[in-house]
């Protein structure tokens, strides 16, 4: 517990992630002048990587089972004395610059209306990840995870992704990615934790969506930060069997073909922001 609320709480869920991918992502962290607290919770079989960090700054939380994303992360977001102001739900593959937590900060201090900020993401090459998206219909679901025609996948991806948009630019977008959710406490108090029936892809779908029906779900693209992202639920069935659950969960929860609040939404979302 804290005798003084950090400025950001951090947490990072890991599982058998490579030390040093891990540790950009940790002294990234720990470059910011903000008063933080890191939490690295460890869905591992073994404890090898509690031995790798030594900063008073950071707790170690080893898991010894792997329950999922949300509900790794979820040891912290129900805890609010162990939360910060804001609290940023953070991936193991992640690095940027100095001062990008303090930009979202500030930009957090200056837009109360905002429950979620993500800054711009790009690939270790530079080039842009469209994490900016559309709530997926079941379409988008199964095409992107079955279908291996690229023009249709670029069909479904350009819509989804919001290619119309311009991602120089600020929006107020219902799906923001789950690599980096810079969250307001007195909204997660409001609104609640990650839904723990989604072991893992899709539940921060899910969470922004409960976010964005009462408060703005921004991107930023003034702070940008570098992801070493690759689409393992493509590549292994075990992790595909893994999407397909959250899916059809997530479609359970939400509406399949006939989701009104997603249409409406959605069609708002383009209006507002096509610019191509």
């Amino acid at each position: 517990m804290f005798n003084k609320m950090a400025d950001i709480s951090i947490a990072i869920v890991t599982y058998q992630n490579k030390v040093e991918v891990l540790s950009q992502t940790v002294y990234s962290v720990l470059a910011t002048t903000l008063d933080i607290k890191l939490y690295i919770i460890d869905n591992s079989p073994t404890d090898i990587i509690g031995t790798f960090f030594n900063d008073p700054r950071i707790e170690y939380i080893f898991m010894s089972s792997n329950n999922g994303f949300g509900a790794g992360h979820n040891i912290i977001m129900r805890n609010l004395d162990k939360m910060g102001k804001y609290h940023l739900v953070l991936n193991p593959d992640i690095y940027f610059g100095r001062g990008v937590l303090e930009k979202l900060y500030e930009y957090m201090e200056n837009n109360l209306d905002v429950g979620n900020v993500m800054p711009k993401v790009i690939f270790p090459n530079g080039e842009l990840q469209y994490l900016c998206k559309l709530l997926p219909t079941p379409q988008d679901w199964i095409v992107r995870m079955f279908i291996p025609i690229k023009k249709i996948k670029e069909r479904i991806d350009y819509n989804l992704e919001m290619h119309f948009a311009d991602y120089d630019s600020e929006m107020n977008v219902p799906y923001l990615s789950g690599c980096f959710m810079f969250l307001r406490k007195t909204v997660i108090k409001e609104i609640g934790v990650f839904d723990e029936g989604i072991f893992m892809y899709g539940e921060d779908t899910d969470l922004n969506r409960r976010i964005y029906k009462k408060y703005k779900t921004m991107y930023y693209p003034k702070a940008v930060i570098t992801h070493n992202f690759e689409k393992g639920s493509h590549k292994n069935f075990r992790l595909l069997w893994i999407h397909i659950k959250a899916a059809i969960y997530y479609l359970n929860k939400w509406g399949w073909f006939f989701d009104k609040e997603r249409t409406l939404i959605n069609r708002k979302t383009k209006t507002i922001y096509s610019v191509k």
